[in-house]
């Protein structure tokens, strides 16, 4: 692999990661939501990464298919006939580790980066004088 092949690959991580750490983000930003009206509470997003000689891409973004959480609370207004009221499937604690990984999976490429551009620096140095 050249220099070049590896900063790219780099690269391609970065944006995939940073991806990845907004739609946790906006998994975590709608972990309250509710049903409304009859019209489904927010579900989880999970981004499938899939990589390849040029290095990683974003292969799609599929909802979660877990059920909805189910919590009774017959004084809220948005509660069902049964008294419970339907939240998103987001469980924040799980989204919080996947952000975690996401992080240090972009810092990873930072680093790889970095070094890469470092050699390259080099390179280009030995034939000053």
């Amino acid at each position: 692999m050249t220099l070049n092949k590896a900063m790219r690959a780099s690269s391609t991580g970065l944006a995939a990661e940073r991806f990845r750490m907004d739609v946790i983000s906006s998994n975590i930003a709608n972990a309250n939501s509710m049903r409304i009206n009859g019209v489904d509470p927010y579900r989880a997003r999970k981004v499938v990464l899939e990589g390849n000689q040029d290095g990683v891409r974003i292969s799609k973004v599929e909802e979660d298919t877990a059920p909805f959480r189910r919590e009774m609370d017959p004084g809220n207004p948005f509660a069902d006939d049964e008294g419970f009221v339907t939240y998103s499937n987001v469980e924040p604690i799980v989204e919080m580790v996947n952000m975690m990984g996401a992080s240090r999976a972009y810092e990873a490429n930072i680093v790889a980066f970095n070094s890469a551009r470092g050699m390259v620096q080099s390179a280009l140095s030995i034939g000053r004088v």
